[in-house]
């Protein structure tokens, strides 16, 4: 698998969490425990969402001379 072939998957699970967390955005929370939970969770799921995306990026530009890669993912 070639790291084009890995940006697309990235990139495919990023729109799998957009979807997910448009989802868990419309469900009703009727009490402060459940709004406390919906929040957490759409806050892990931004965090997931952002680092898929960025890896993605990552990947996609790997060779392109010139291309300063994202300072949170160097090692």
């Amino acid at each position: 698998m070639t790291l084009a072939q890995l940006a697309v998957s990235y990139r495919d699970q990023a729109d799998i969490l957009r979807h997910r967390i448009q989802l868990v955005s419309e469900l009703p929370a009727r009490t402060q425990e459940e709004r406390l939970a919906k929040a957490e969770r759409l806050r892990i799921l931004e965090a997931m969402r952002r680092d898929v995306r960025d890896v993605a990026v990552i990947c996609e530009r790997y060779y392109e001379r010139g291309y300063r890669k994202n300072e949170r993912y160097a090692i």
